[in-house]
C-alpha cells in the first residue's frame, strides 16, 4: 500500500508539473513586454481593446446560450432513457460520442451546406440566424461531455423510486423533471454547463467559418500579429475559465445546502 502511495504521489506531481511549468512560462513571458523588467502593459492593451471586450462578451453570452439549449436537451433525454428506455441508451451514448469522431470543419461546413440561403431553412442569411446555428454547433460539440455529467448524476440516484413517490403526490412529468429530477443532478449539470463554458471560449473552426466575432477567432488573429498578448489573453482566459468553475461550485454547493437544511 506504501508503494502504490507513492506511486501515486510521483504520478500526481508529475501531472501537475506537466500543466503548472508551460503556463508559469506563458504567464513570465506575458510579463516581458517592458525590457529589463516585468509589467502588466501587454494585460492593459488587451483589456483596453474594444476587440477583446466585444469578442469576450458574445462568447459568454453564446456559452450560456448553450449551456441552456444543452440543459433542456439533454436532461430530459437522459431522463427518460434511464426511466423508460434503458435498452436505447447503448444507441445514445454512440449518437452523442459521434462529435468526438466527426472533426468540427467536417460539421461546421455540412451546416453551412444545409443551412444556406438556398435551403429551406436559410440561416445563414441573417446575424440572427448564424448565430443561431453557432449555438447549435456549440451544444453538438459539448454533447458527449454533458450527456455523460448528467448521465452520471442520474445513476447516482434512484430515479425510478423518485418518479414513483412524486407520482404518488400528484406531480407531473414536467413538475417531477424540473423540481425532482434536477435539483438531485445539479451538481452534475454544474460539472457540464463548466466544461460547456470551456469548449465555447477556446472553440475556433466554427466561429471562424460561419464569420462570427467570438473569443476564438480574436485569440488566433492576436497570436498572428503580436507577440506579448497573446500570452496574457491566454492568461486571461485560463484565470476567467477557473474562476466560473469555481463560481459553479460555491453555486453548486450553496444550494445543496439550502436544500439539506430546508429537508
Amino acid at each position: 500500500m506504501k508503494q502504490n502511495r507513492i506511486g501515486a504521489w510521483i504520478a500526481l506531481i508529475i501531472g501537475t508539473l506537466y500543466f503548472i511549468v508551460p503556463l508559469l512560462g506563458t504567464l513570465e513571458f506575458s510579463l516581458r513586454m517592458r525590457r529589463g523588467e516585468y509589467s502588466f502593459d501587454a494585460y492593459r492593451i488587451v483589456l483596453a481593446d474594444p476587440g477583446f471586450q466585444a469578442s469576450f462578451m458574445y462568447s459568454c453570452v453564446l456559452a450560456l446560450a448553450t449551456i441552456a439549449v444543452g440543459v433542456l436537451l439533454v436532461v430530459p433525454t437522459a431522463y427518460w432513457v434511464r426511466l423508460r428506455l434503458p435498452r436505447l441508451r447503448p444507441v445514445i451514448e454512440f449518437i452523442t460520442l459521434l462529435p468526438l469522431v466527426i472533426p468540427a470543419i467536417v460539421l461546421v461546413f455540412g451546416y453551412i451546406q444545409l443551412f444556406n440561403t438556398s435551403s429551406i431553412l436559410p440561416l445563414l442569411g441573417s446575424e440572427r440566424g448564424t448565430d443561431l446555428l453557432l449555438t447549435f454547433g456549440y451544444v453538438t460539440l459539448a454533447l458527449p461531455y454533458m450527456y455523460r455529467a448528467v448521465d452520471t448524476g442520474l445513476q447516482a440516484i434512484d430515479v425510478r423510486t423518485l418518479t414513483e413517490a412524486a407520482e404518488c403526490l400528484g406531480a407531473g412529468r414536467a413538475r417531477i423533471l424540473f423540481r425532482v429530477i434536477l435539483p438531485n443532478v445539479r451538481s452534475a449539470v454544474l460539472s457540464g454547463a463548466f466544461l460547456t463554458f470551456a469548449i465555447v471560449i477556446g472553440e475556433f473552426t466554427f466561429a471562424s467559418l460561419l464569420n462570427r466575432p467570438a473569443f476564438g477567432p480574436y485569440l488566433q488573429l492576436v497570436g498572428a500579429n503580436r507577440a506579448y498578448e497573446p500570452a496574457a489573453l491566454a492568461i486571461i482566459a485560463f484565470v476567467v475559465t477557473w474562476a466560473c468553475m469555481g463560481l459553479l461550485q460555491i453555486f453548486g454547493r450553496g444550494r445543496r445546502g439550502s436544500s439539506a437544511a430546508t429537508r
